[in-house]
C-alpha cells in the first residue's frame, strides 16, 4: 500500500434489494469519493444479513444485486477491492476471537441490538444480532482500516472498534490499527420522506417513505410529491423546526452540488409544489443511468463473479496476514502444513 493511500473499509448489507437514497447519500457517494485518495476495501456482508431469517435463493440475487448497484454507482474494480464477506472466511475466524475479548455489557449496550430486538421481540432475536457488532469490528481490523465510511448511526459500532483494538493491542501487543470514523455531516442521515424524524431505512421506514434507486421515475417523483413537510410556505433550511423541507434541500444539494443557500435563494416565494416537483425530476434524471448501468452487471453475471472472485483473492493476501498476527498474539498453536 502505497504511504501516502491510508487505507479504508465499509460494507453494505445485500438485505435491500434495491439501494436507497438514504444508503446512496448516507455512505456509497463516499465510498467512491474514497476510492481515488485511499486503498479502499467495500465488502457486501452476506454474513451480517443472516442475523435475521433469509431466503437462500433471496440472498444470493440480493448479494450480486447489491455488487451491481456498487458498480454502477462508480466503485471501480481497478481502483478499490470489491469482494464478498463470505468469500473471505478470516472475518468470521476474527470474529470469534473479537467475541471473546467483548464484554456482555458491552455488546448489551449496542443502540442498534436494543432497537432492533424490541422490535423483533426477545424469541425472533439471534444470538448473531447480538453479537453483529462485534462481527463489524472484525471486518474492519482484519484490513488495518484507518478510515470507516459509514452513516451517522453506525458510530456506535466504530467506537467499539476502537475500543476492541486497543484492548487486543495492550493485551497482546501492537497488531491493529485504531480506525477514525468517517462521516460525511452534511448528508450523515437522509431521512424518511413520510417521517422526518426517522433515517430513511428499509427496517424503520414505510415503503412511501423510501426513494429506492431502482424504481421507476414515476414512482419516485410519486413519493416525492407526497413528502411530508409543514404547515408553513416558506422554503428555509431549518432542521429543528422544519425538518421535512431541510430533508428534501439536503437530497436536493448533494444530487447536484448545488448549496443549499442557493437553493433557498432560487425557491423563495415558490411552494412545496415547485421544490417536489423539480426534485423528483433531479433524482430521475441521476437514477436512470445508474439503473442502466446496474441491469448491464446483472445481465453478465460471469462478469460480476469475476470481479468478486478477484477481490476475495485481494482482500485474502490481507485478511489471512492480519488473522496469523492476531492468532499467533493470543496463544493459538499454529497448524502444521
Amino acid at each position: 500500500m502505497p504511504a501516502d493511500r491510508p487505507r479504508a473499509f465499509s460494507g453494505i448489507q445485500p438485505t435491500a434489494g434495491s439501494f436507497h437514497l438514504g444508503n446512496y447519500l448516507g455512505a456509497i457517494r463516499q465510498y467512491v469519493a474514497l476510492q481515488e485518495t485511499h486503498d479502499a476495501f467495500y465488502s457486501v456482508v452476506d454474513l451480517h444479513a443472516m442475523t435475521i431469517p433469509q431466503d437462500p435463493a433471496v440472498l444470493r440475487a440480493n448479494t450480486r444485486l447489491a455488487t451491481a448497484q456498487l458498480l454502477a454507482a462508480g466503485l471501480d474494480p481497478e481502483r478499490c477491492t470489491l469482494f464478498v464477506q463470505s468469500h473471505v472466511p478470516e472475518h468470521a475466524q476474527l470474529g470469534w476471537l473479537m467475541n471473546c475479548l467483548t464484554g456482555f455489557g458491552e455488546a448489551s449496550r449496542m443502540t442498534q441490538f436494543k432497537d432492533k430486538s424490541a422490535r423483533q421481540g426477545a424469541e425472533r432475536t439471534s444470538v448473531g444480532l447480538f453479537t453483529y457488532p462485534v462481527l463489524q469490528v472484525a471486518d474492519i481490523l482484519l484490513y488495518h482500516a484507518r478510515h470507516v465510511p459509514v452513516g451517522e448511526d453506525q458510530r456506535q459500532h466504530i467506537e467499539l472498534t476502537r475500543d476492541l483494538a486497543e484492548r487486543f493491542n495492550a493485551r497482546y501487543g501492537d497488531t491493529f490499527t485504531v480506525p477514525d470514523v468517517h462521516i460525511v455531516k452534511e448528508t450523515g442521515k437522509i431521512y424518511d420522506l413520510q417521517d422526518p424524524a426517522v433515517k430513511m431505512s428499509k427496517s424503520a421506514s414505510t415503503p412511501k417513505g423510501i426513494v429506492n434507486l431502482l424504481d421507476e421515475p414515476g414512482v419516485s417523483a410519486k413519493k416525492i410529491r407526497s413528502a411530508v413537510t409543514d404547515t408553513e410556505t416558506v422554503i428555509r433550511f431549518d432542521p429543528e423546526r422544519k425538518p421535512g423541507v431541510s430533508n428534501l434541500l439536503t437530497v436536493y444539494a448533494t444530487l447536484t452540488g448545488r448549496t443549499v443557500a442557493d437553493l433557498e435563494a432560487a425557491y423563495e416565494g415558490k411552494g412545496y409544489g415547485a421544490l417536489k416537483t423539480d426534485l423528483a425530476q433531479v433524482v430521475a434524471d441521476w437514477a436512470a443511468p445508474f439503473r442502466e448501468r446496474a441491469r448491464e452487471y446483472l445481465d453478465d453475471p460471469e462478469t460480476l463473479d469475476g470481479i468478486l472472485a478477484k477481490g476475495a483473492e485481494k482482500a485474502r493476501t490481507v485478511a489471512a496476514e492480519t488473522l496469523a498476527a492476531a492468532y499467533d498474539r493470543v496463544g493459538l498453536l499454529p497448524a502444521k502444513h
